[in-house]
């Protein structure tokens, strides 16, 4: 394995060898959505700097953007102190992340207030 991807080893994937990954705004840190990435798909993002996942519903790599437009330029990537996790620092080309065409796929609010 080259060098550059041992890191990548550390990491706890789940039973289908995928691990969560969020993506941030690098600028604003808004949370723009939550995706899943396989060791491919991390190798991917880090050898092109744009973001690529693993589409559980295609079982198959996918670049975010590709079809849309809306792709990810990967400014900076974290994984947590349980290395269970990735965080994306991201610049949303178009300014959408969601499928639905919204700049974040977290518009469902359930309750806000300081009785929740």
């Amino acid at each position: 394995m080259n060098q550059t991807f041992l890191w990548i080893e550390q990491l706890q994937f789940n039973e289908q060898d995928l691990i969560p990954a969020i993506a941030q705004n690098h600028l604003d840190n808004t949370v723009l959505m939550m995706a899943w990435m396989n060791r491919e798909s991390i190798q991917r993002t880090l050898e092109t700097g744009e973001a690529h996942y693993w589409s559980r519903s295609r079982a198959e790599l996918w670049h975010k953007g590709a079809t849309s437009g809306h792709i990810q330029k990967v400014k900076a990537l974290y994984y947590d102190c349980d290395a269970d996790t990735l965080l994306l620092k991201i610049e949303q080309v178009g300014n959408v992340a969601c499928h639905t065409g919204a700049r974040s796929c977290f518009f469902n609010l359930v309750q806000q207030g300081r009785n929740f």
